[in-house]
């Protein structure tokens, strides 16, 4: 059996199961698991500390251009996928905020932060043995992944999932604004003018619909294998 590719990038909507399969599949491979979505909160979250709001663009663009995001292995057990760290501080759930959710393809959608973010993610994947997911990897941050997986779900299925999580986390959450929010997540990360959500056409489309996390990981080290 051949080597598995150094650089495996894995695009899809909002919880399509990206964050899941993509650190099982790093576990597997033991390579660096990196979400580039928590670059995007990270922002977000400081903004709207710092800022009060996420709607100045050129103030919020500035503000990730000098503000330092960090991301490491999990350092508690608490069902964190890794630490997120904003100048010093974890920010691992704070990031996951409802406020977050609601500002972050906003944030995600201006060009300054996007380039600011893109250099930062692009040195880490190029260094090779990394699993990256987000929305425009296999397309702007890492064109020249030897491995490209689109994971696809209804939007359905998505938000019984979220909601799921959430409610495990003990916090108080409705069905059907989770599915609305995602709706108008869809809508905004294809249609924004900057690095829109989309398949690349060399990727590997794996609909996670009805599919267990191993029978999806397994799916993928066939293919990549």
């Amino acid at each position: 059996m051949e080597a598995p590719p150094l650089t495996i990038a894995i695009d899809g909507p909002a919880a399509s199961g990206k964050s899941t399969v993509g650190e099982r599949l790093a576990k597997a491979l033991g390579y660096l698991f990196f979400d580039t979505g928590v670059m995007y909160r990270a922002v977000t979250w400081v903004a709207l500390q710092r800022l009060g709001s996420v709607e100045d663009e050129a103030a919020v663009t500035r503000l990730a251009e000098v503000v330092q995001i960090d991301v490491q292995p999990p350092s508690q057990n608490d069902g964190r996928q890794a630490d997120v760290w904003v100048d010093g501080d974890d920010v691992t759930w704070a990031i996951r905020r409802p406020e977050v959710d609601q500002w972050v393809s906003r944030v995600a959608a201006y060009p300054g932060v996007r380039q600011a973010m893109t250099q930062q993610q692009r040195r880490i994947g190029l260094r090779g043995k990394v699993v990256m997911i987000g929305r425009d990897i296999t397309t702007v941050v890492l064109p020249e992944a030897e491995a490209k997986i689109y994971l696809d779900a209804s939007v359905e299925e998505r938000a019984r999932r979220r909601y799921l999580e959430r409610k495990a986390r003990g916090e108080e959450v409705n069905y059907e604004e989770i599915l609305e929010s995602l709706r108008q997540r869809d809508y905004l990360d294809s249609t924004r003018e900057v690095a829109p959500l989309r398949v690349a056409p060399d990727a590997i489309v794996v609909n996670t619909d009805g599919l267990s996390v191993d029978e999806v990981v397994q799916k993928i080290l066939a293919q990549i294998n």
